[in-house]
This record gives structure tokens, C-alpha cells and sequence, in this order.
């Protein structure tokens, strides 16, 4: 089963049912997902800021968060130096960059939702 790098705007779209949460599902199905170390993190990030928009949705939004580890996402370390330089050479967040260089390293697709990331992942094809 080929590997798919899948960055935070592309799972969050999936776990908290965003309009983009089908065409991301189609992406990844047969696939086995990969990701930074950070993504965990990020996810949390946006549960967090979705549950300050909407408090009244915090248990449901937290019942989406906790489908996380559920999933079989395998995190692999990144090169914190080799991203400082890849985020400056592309204009992107060091974050950003992560899924990228993952991305790269492995020569897998990169599925993510972020315009910026996504036109710097088809640069590198």
C-alpha cells in the first residue's frame, strides 16, 4: 500500500467534517498515512481554536479530536535544520515545510488543503 504524507488542513478537514472532508477521504483511501511528529499538535490547535468559534460544539468537537488516535497515521522525525532551510527557500511556515520535506524524503504524495504548501509540493514532482 503506497504511503501518503497528510498534512493538519487535510485530516482536520476529515475528523471535524469540513467541506473539503470527502475529496480528502478519497485521497487517502488504500493509502497508508504518514506524517510529522507534529501533526498531533496541529490537530489539537485546531480543535482548540474551532471549540473558542463554537463553545456550544465543544463535546462533539472533541469526540471528532479523540478519532485521531484511532487512526493509523505513522509520525516520523523530521530534520529541524534541513526544514528551517526548505520553509526559507519556499516562502512557507516551518510547519508547513515538515510535511514537505516528509513528503519529499519518502517520495510520497503530499494531501493537503493548503494552497501555498500545495503548489510547493507539486514544485518538487
Amino acid at each position: 500500500m503506497p504511503a501518503k504524507v497528510i498534512d493538519a488542513s487535510a485530516l482536520a478537514a476529515v475528523l471535524f467534517a469540513e467541506r473539503d472532508a470527502t475529496e480528502v477521504a478519497n485521497r487517502i483511501r488504500g493509502h497508508s498515512l504518514v506524517s510529522p511528529t507534529l501533526l498531533p499538535f496541529e490537530i489539537a490547535s485546531v480543535c482548540l481554536k474551532k471549540m473558542r468559534q463554537h463553545p456550544a460544539r465543544k463535546a462533539s468537537l472533541l469526540a471528532a479530536y479523540n478519532l485521531l488516535a484511532r487512526m493509523e497515521i505513522a509520525e516520523a522525525e523530521v530534520n529541524g535544520s534541513e526544514i528551517v532551510e526548505l520553509a526559507e527557500e519556499e516562502g512557507l511556515t516551518v510547519y508547513d515545510a515538515a510535511y514537505l520535506w516528509l513528503a519529499r524524503k519518502l517520495g510520497a504524495e503530499l494531501v493537503t488543503l493548503d494552497k501555498t504548501l500545495a503548489r510547493a509540493a507539486l514544485r518538487t514532482r
